[in-house]
């Protein structure tokens, strides 16, 4: 019988990549990586000003988070250039959080936590938190799948078929906030937008359909949820980094398998 914190944790690091997998693929598809980076980091700013309001930390870290990624949509709407736009954000996000964790007493312990997970310390509320958060990113890309595949395909084809790319783009965007909101307490701030890449860069070669492609990049983000826990447990090593290297390690493994064109 697995320890009470270990079935936590697994359930836990299976929620993550149930949602992560099909998600991260909408991110490979449309380079979205570093506009997953600012919103991850927008998380710590999130965690600071929820510990200095003694609120609720998934609440703190989804608005900013949520906040993050509509001003870099609003931003870049306006002609800026996303990569400078995203980098400016991003660290500023980041830097701005870790000042402000500085002057919440008792909050600097709790930082390493947030930055690279702790999800051996997962407790039922936590779970709880999570899997409502899972269930509603599934149910969004689930209802949204459609037009987000036209939108990611081509934006004249999806305006033609009566879309509006907008939408979609915010419908991805509160996507992302959520997961990161809930992956912090997992995987952590630096190491969320590396579950939502490398499982759907796992799946990509393989993959003949973009349905496909999803179903694998969640099978992918399990197996290194497993293999991170299990490595973890193993050699005293961190879980987060252990789930991400374990993710990494099966990517490189599946460079050997027959690539579709």
């Amino acid at each position: 019988m697995l320890d009470d914190f270990l079935l936590r944790a697994v359930l836990a690091g299976l929620a993550l990549a149930l949602a992560a997998g099909p998600l991260g693929c909408f991110v490979v598809w449309r380079r979205m990586a570093y506009f997953g980076e600012a919103t991850s980091h927008a998380a710590i700013l999130g965690v600071a000003l929820a510990l200095a309001m003694s609120a609720n930390i998934f609440v703190g870290t989804l608005s900013v988070a949520l906040l993050m990624a509509l001003a870099v949509s609003a931003l870049t709407d306006r002609g800026l250039a996303m990569d400078t736009t995203l980098g400016v954000l991003a660290h500023s996000a980041l830097a701005f959080g870790l000042v402000g964790v500085s002057f919440v007493q008792g909050a600097r312990m709790d930082l390493t936590a947030y930055l690279f997970g702790d999800i051996l310390a997962v407790g039922r509320g936590d779970l709880a938190i999570i899997w409502t958060g899972v269930a509603a990113v599934l149910a969004l890309l689930a209802w949204r799948w459609s037009a987000l595949l036209t939108t990611t395909l081509n934006e004249d084809l999806a305006v033609a078929s009566g879309l509006n790319p907008r939408r979609e783009r915010l419908v991805l965007t509160l996507a992302l906030a959520l997961v990161v909101a809930v992956a912090i307490k997992v995987v952590g701030a630096l190491l969320i937008v590396a579950m939502l890449i490398i499982p759907a860069a796992a799946a990509r070669g393989p993959s003949r359909t973009p349905e496909a492609m999803a179903a694998l990049a969640a099978a992918v983000g399990i197996l290194a949820v497993l293999g991170g826990l299990w490595a973890s447990l193993q050699f005293d090593t961190p879980a987060g980094p252990s789930i991400v290297a374990a993710a990494a390690v099966l990517f490189t493994l599946g460079l050997a398998l027959p690539h579709r064109g």
